[in-house]
C-alpha cells in the first residue's frame, strides 16, 4: 500500500473522528451557546482534515486546488457563522446556561 494512501486515510479518519465528537458535543452540551462551540470549532477542524486527506490522496492537480479553496472558505465561514448565530441569540434575549439549571 502506498504511503500517500495511508496518510490520506489517517487524515480522513481523524476528520471523521472530530465530526463525530462535534456531533456528540452538540447533543450533550446543555444550551445553545455551549452547543455552538463544537459546531464552530470541532466541525471546522473535521471538515478541514477530511479535505486535507482528499488533497493528499489526489496529489497536486486542479481538483486539489479546488479542495483547498473550499477548505479556506470553510475555515473562514464556519467560525464567522457561529459567531453571528451566537451574537443574534444573545441580542434576541436567549440567556446562557448556568450551573445547576436544567438543560435547554
Amino acid at each position: 500500500m502506498d504511503l500517500r494512501v495511508v496518510l490520506a486515510g489517517l487524515f480522513i479518519a481523524a476528520g471523521c473522528f472530530f465530526l463525530i465528537v462535534a456531533a456528540i458535543g452538540i447533543l450533550r452540551f446543555p444550551d445553545f451557546y455551549t452547543r455552538m462551540h463544537p459546531a464552530g470549532k470541532a466541525d471546522t477542524l473535521g471538515q478541514a482534515l477530511i479535505i486535507a486527506g482528499l488533497i493528499i490522496y489526489w496529489g497536486i492537480n486542479l481538483v486539489s486546488v479546488k479542495l483547498l479553496i473550499i477548505a479556506l472558505f470553510l475555515m473562514v465561514a464556519n467560525p464567522t457563522a457561529a459567531y453571528a448565530l451566537a451574537n443574534a441569540a444573545y441580542s434576541s434575549g436567549i440567556k446562557p446556561w448556568k450551573k445547576g439549571e436544567e438543560r435547554r
